[in-house]
């Protein structure tokens, strides 16, 4: 079952534009309780690609906030929290709640779209 889940996973991002994430697909559903396809989805629902460059997703070629490309490597998160799936969807959630200087604007996004675009990007590479 989990097998033919990804492998639909895989489907869905090839048909939205995306490449099918790295191996770390189940970690990164494990760690942020999100889903990655869905996650694609809302990336592409909020315009996060009108800042942000996101490789796999052909529409977010955006240079306002950093890419977003390998994010789970990366020591901290908004320049200021540990780099966590926790503070990622915090972030994602809620940008102003953590540094309300921030240019990042709070979309309402939901705190389970914020988990499901943790989940895309810690999945890609």
């Amino acid at each position: 079952m989990r097998a033919e889940l990804m492998l639909c996973a895989g489907m869905l991002l090839a048909l939205a534009g995306c490449s099918m994430p790295g191996a770390s697909t189940g970690d990164a559903i494990r760690l942020s309780g999100g889903d990655p396809v869905r996650g694609a989805e809302a990336i592409t629902h909020y315009g996060c690609g009108s800042c942000h460059t996101i490789s796999p997703i052909q529409s977010a070629r955006g240079l306002v906030g950093p890419p977003l490309d390998g994010i789970r490597n990366r020591v901290y998160v908004a320049g200021m929290l540990h780099n966590d799936a926790g503070n990622l969807t915090e972030w994602v959630h809620d940008p102003k709640a953590v540094n309300p200087k921030t240019a990042m604007p709070n979309l309402g996004v939901t705190m389970q779209e914020a988990r499901d675009i943790t989940a895309y990007l810690y999945s890609i590479r």
